[in-house]
């Protein structure tokens, strides 16, 4: 398989229950961090640290509305999932082909 260089960054990013709801939250639509941790449950420092960990796996970016610097609004990186997904299929193909030849396999040793 190819070498995927954000592979890592993004499975270690999506390892944590939280950082996935808040994947499922910004997938319905860009939010503040405040907002995020609200809807978590979460203090505003884990929250911090989750969605820098997210932004480091190139799942997550932030933009600052021109209105206020100090505001940082999360939404998903277009194309973040793409080394994922990649992987993903490959993975599946290689799974599908050994399970078909281990049922053959199989088969063959039936009397």
């Amino acid at each position: 398989m190819k070498a995927r260089p954000n592979l890592d960054a993004a499975l270690t990013a999506l390892a944590d229950p939280d950082r996935r709801r808040a994947i499922e939250l910004l997938g319905k639509a860009p939010r503040r961090a405040g907002e995020i941790a609200e809807a978590l449950g979460l203090p505003a420092p884990a929250m911090s640290r989750h969605l820098r960990i997210l932004k480091q796996g190139g799942l997550v970016e932030e933009t600052h509305p021109d209105f206020d610097a100090r505001v940082r609004i999360y939404t998903l990186k277009e194309g973040g999932m793409a080394d994922l997904k990649l992987w993903l299929a490959e993975t599946e193909k290689v799974w599908a082909a050994q399970l078909t030849s281990f049922k053959a396999h199989m088969e063959k040793k039936r009397p």
